[in-house]
């Protein structure tokens, strides 16, 4: 799948992922601008920036931000969020930069393997002192949305089930991407994230609308995967409580070597 062609799938229905579902990611969003210091005047790139949300939360502790995302209908959203930002739709992996524009670069679970070229490119456009800051999916057994992960997986094209499962070991895949792409000094850690939604009709709306539902959208239609999706989003359902599911994120971060 090129930039584009993701982007496209990412923006089919980008209110959704940006008002219903990245909320949930907050507290990894702080976490690593605490790890990183992110404070007044430093220059921040946001990398598949999605919806702006990590972004904006940088400029109200004073970054001057920017971000570079696919979806032009996210990118439309990051704007309205951060006017005093500045973002682009374009391709991580030739990021519209100059070298040595950024003193801190971010891609909260946008780089994964395969993506090694965007870790040159943020590399990059980094001084030589700047720092790195990534977040990744933790251990599966820590992941209590993952009946609808499997549920995508079941009804998309085996290639895309292939290249999930590829990323198997996430904390040894990003330390190895890291450390071949020229960033050293690696610092890893786990932040739990939640997702916290009134019923399950939202709920299912709210992981329709991310990345991982597209290949499945596209082979089955968007009804019936909203169907199969309501199936194992029910058990999340508490009277009272409404949809509640905690999951593991790990973090990372790096300096150019």
């Amino acid at each position: 799948m090129d930039w584009k062609e993701a982007g496209r799938g990412w923006g089919a229905r980008a209110t959704e992922w940006a008002y219903l579902a990245e909320p949930y990611a907050i507290p990894a969003y702080e976490l690593v601008l605490d790890r990183l210091d992110i404070n007044a005047g430093i220059r921040l790139l946001d990398i598949a920036c999605g919806s702006g949300l990590a972004t904006s939360m940088a400029a109200r502790r004073g970054a001057v931000v920017s971000g570079v995302d696919a979806s032009e209908q996210l990118i439309t959203i990051a704007a309205a969020r951060t006017p005093s930002g500045t973002f682009q739709t374009g391709d991580m992996f030739a990021l519209p930069f100059p070298d040595h524009s950024f003193d801190v670069a971010t891609s909260f679970n946008g780089i994964w393997k395969g993506c090694e070229s965007a870790l040159v490119e943020a590399r990059r456009v980094l001084v030589p002192e700047g720092c790195l800051g990534v977040t990744f999916w933790g251990r599966p057994e820590r992941n209590e949305l993952l009946p609808y992960f499997l549920k995508a997986m079941e009804l998309s094209p085996a290639s895309h089930v292939a290249a999930t499962l590829e990323q198997d070991d996430t904390r040894n895949v990003i330390v190895e991407l890291l450390t071949t792409t020229g960033f050293g000094e690696v610092e890893l850690g786990t932040v739990d994230v939640v997702i916290e939604l009134p019923d399950i009709a939202t709920t299912v709306r709210a992981c329709a609308a991310a990345g991982p539902s597209v290949p499945a959208i596209e082979a089955v239609g968007y009804d019936e995967y909203c169907r199969s999706l309501t199936e194992v989003i029910a058990p999340l359902y508490m009277e009272g409580l409404g949809v509640r599911a905690t999951s593991e994120f790990g973090w990372a971060t790096a300096r150019p070597s």
